[in-house]
């Protein structure tokens, strides 16, 4: 990364806002780009100071103490993801020249405990809460006298009358009073804030970085009137909404366009909850019709609003923006949604939602948390199988719950009173790169246990999870599946522990114990890709590469038909044959460039899609022909299936054939 010389004699002003990378994809450091914007406005003296070009991704570390080495003030927009190596370069840099001043902000200052945070690691000499626009501004007005007390939203150490800081060492702090000065009031009109793309911030970025794979964030209203417990959007501060004004984001799409922006992650916590986000919508997709750019819009739909989010998701998909619709149910249990405080948010919304998009063709996928309170087993393992029957075929994501600072499941009488057991573990990324040159790994407060979910229970839900990431939604044994379901009316939650005695379960069973103590969330693979992959992924690489899918399709045989005799149920075994010889045809493999021509007694593909399409069609003898359409597209290596079928086709669930 190139940065550029700082003049003399100004103030130099540091940024870190790191990031996660993508395949060397990089997110601007949006954060302190409003930081900056906003300053570069609206502060008296601004000539004063100079704004270093930003680290935005992971760096060696003296690569980036270095880089900071003639800063004054450095501020650090900190994360879960980016707290541990901020806090490693902000160390470094206050041994090399204590009279810097660091200044932390962002969602990982924790509300509760700032006087922990500050003691602990006294290389913090301000920790910033709340907005940050108008706390950022006045730190810059008040730091030549480093008179502290009327900047609002802020902590920090007294030190008294030792102002000098040149005098800095951590033993100050010890016995001095820690204040935190009241929180600042939210900025009502957004439109006060300048766009940091259009006030060209990242211009420089830009010109200095011309290797980089620019990734959008974007802003286009703030707060959340919804109080989900395990989410740091809830809150009485955050609960009123306000918006940016759609002009300021109409240059903003053009500026996307100009600049060749493919992917933009809008940061929205409801994306649809106002009219006007369908115009929003609208005039993204008549840029990239006109330009080619934004290629990809991603946004989180509002809860309990059925025509805005379809409509929005409608215009997204027709218009190729969108990867598919994210539909985050979080759980199915009552009981758990009240007491995680989504009560006043309908899972019948989200019902509606589904197969309305199902009808029209466009690919969702569904959220659900593991380990919620209230949650038992069978709940848990009871609403994955009910959102199948009602339409979820392409993939359900299961996210491990994690305690975040500021949500109010952070809180030691919330989580006593549901019984929360909790592990610290690795941060690693979903897909995300090994590499750890540094060897400093965030990490998270996560749940493996509740008083309605031992931690057996935990482990088996854990492993349930995967079991049915792979042989539903990676699609390996899905059409079997919807036969022995239309069929012998067996619930798909009895149908996947069928198989709790494979080695592949054990796998999985193996994997769950790990994380729950303390391993990582995702498989790492040297192999395929040098990359973090989800348990069930990984199984579906190795079956394929390592030519065990014959095996493991007699193996999924002999189980189906044990389970068939020990409940008595008539299932005919040429019609599991014959699923199963489908199935497998199916599979997206590389090196296949010829179409495959196949016959069958039985309408086992019409009966299968059917009920995908939420019909149900009796099976018929005949003759019945089929083409599978292999020549479209294929692969010419594995690495290239890795990555564009079990990774990109993740969401979509794409992993077959298209057959005629």
């Amino acid at each position: 990364m190139i940065t550029k010389t700082a003049s003399k004699n100004k103030i130099k002003i540091g940024l870190v806002q790191i990031n996660n990378s993508f395949l060397k994809q990089n997110y601007f450091p949006y954060s302190l780009g409003f930081l900056q914007a906003y300053s570069e406005k609206y502060l008296k003296n601004i000539d004063d100071f100079e704004f270093l070009l930003p680290i935005y991704k992971r760096i060696p570390l003296e690569s980036a103490v270095s880089a900071l080495a003639g800063a004054d003030i450095i501020f650090f927009s900190v994360y879960v993801w980016n707290f541990k190596i901020s806090s490693e370069i902000a160390k470094r840099i206050k041994e090399k020249r204590p009279g810097t001043l660091i200044v932390f902000g962002g969602c990982r200052i924790p509300k509760r405990g700032i006087e922990n945070l500050l003691r602990k690691d006294p290389f913090i000499d301000i920790a910033c809460y709340g907005e940050g626009e108008r706390v950022f501004k006045a730190i810059l007005e008040n730091y030549k006298t480093a008179d502290w007390q009327n900047v609002p939203s802020i902590s920090y150490v007294d030190k008294g009358s030792q102002r000098d800081k040149s005098l800095f060492h951590p033993s100050l702090c010890s016995g001095n009073k820690v204040v935190s000065n009241p929180k600042a009031e939210r900025i009502n009109n957004l439109d006060e804030i300048p766009s940091p793309y259009l006030a060209g911030v990242f211009d420089a970025l830009i010109k200095m970085n011309p290797e980089e794979q620019w990734l959008g964030l974007w802003e286009t209203n703030r707060g959340c009137p919804f109080g989900c417990s395990y989410c740091e959007w809830g809150g009485d501060y955050q609960k009123r909404l306000y918006s940016h004004g759609l002009g300021k984001l109409f240059d903003e799409i053009d500026w996307f366009s100009r600049n060749k922006i493919e992917f933009i992650f809008c940061c929205d916590a409801n994306f649809g909850i106002l009219e006007r986000d369908l115009e929003i919508v609208e005039r993204v997709a008549e840029n990239k019709k006109k330009y080619g750019y934004p290629k990809a819009l991603s946004v989180q739909n509002t809860k309990n609003s059925t025509d805005s989010s379809y409509n929005i998701q409608k215009v997204l998909a027709k218009a190729g923006l969108s990867k598919g619709v994210n539909l985050a149910f979080q759980s199915l249990n009552e009981e758990t949604l009240n007491s995680v405080g989504r009560k006043n948010i309908s899972t019948k919304t989200f019902y509606e939602l589904q197969h309305k998009f199902h009808s029209e063709g466009i690919e969702t996928f569904s959220d659900i948390i593991l380990g919620l309170p209230n949650e038992t087993y069978e709940t848990y393992t009871k609403g994955v199988s009910q959102l199948i029957e009602n339409g979820q075929h392409n993939r359900i994501q299961f996210n491990n719950l994690s305690i975040l600072p500021n949500s109010a499941m952070s809180d030691k009488e919330y989580q006593e009173k549901y019984g929360l057991i909790t592990r610290e573990t690795k941060i690693v990324n979903i897909h995300g790169s090994l590499d750890r040159a540094d060897g400093i790994y965030e990490t998270q407060e996560l749940v493996v246990g509740t008083k309605a979910m031992p931690q057996t229970d935990w482990v088996r839900a854990r492993a349930f999870s995967w079991m049915i990431s792979l042989l539903y939604f990676d699609k390996v044994l899905q059409i079997p599946l919807v036969l022995l379901r239309n069929i012998c009316r067996v619930d798909f939650k009895e149908l996947i522990e069928i198989f709790r005695e494979t080695e592949i379960y054990s796998f999985f069973t193996d994997k769950a114990k790990d994380l729950q103590n303390g391993g990582t969330e995702y498989c790492r693979s040297e192999k395929w890709l040098n990359i973090w992959w989800p348990a069930d992924e990984l199984m579906l690489i190795k079956l394929c590469v390592e030519n065990k899918l014959n095996v493991f399709y007699e193996t999924a045989k002999q189980e189906i038909v044990r389970f068939l005799r020990e409940k008595k149920l008539n299932f005919p075994p040429d019609l599991l044959d014959e699923a199963i010889y489908l199935n497998k045809n199916l599979i997206k493999l590389p090196f296949q460039n010829e179409d495959l021509n196949i016959q069958l007694p039985h309408n086992i593909l019409e009966v299968y899609q059917s009920f995908l399409k939420g019909a149900s069609l009796p099976v018929k003898k005949g003759n019945y022909s089929y083409r599978i359409d292999r020549s479209s597209k294929s692969w010419s290596s594995w690495e290239d299936w890795c990555k564009e079928v079990v990774w990109y086709e993740n969401k979509k669930g794409a992993y077959l054939y298209d057959i005629k």
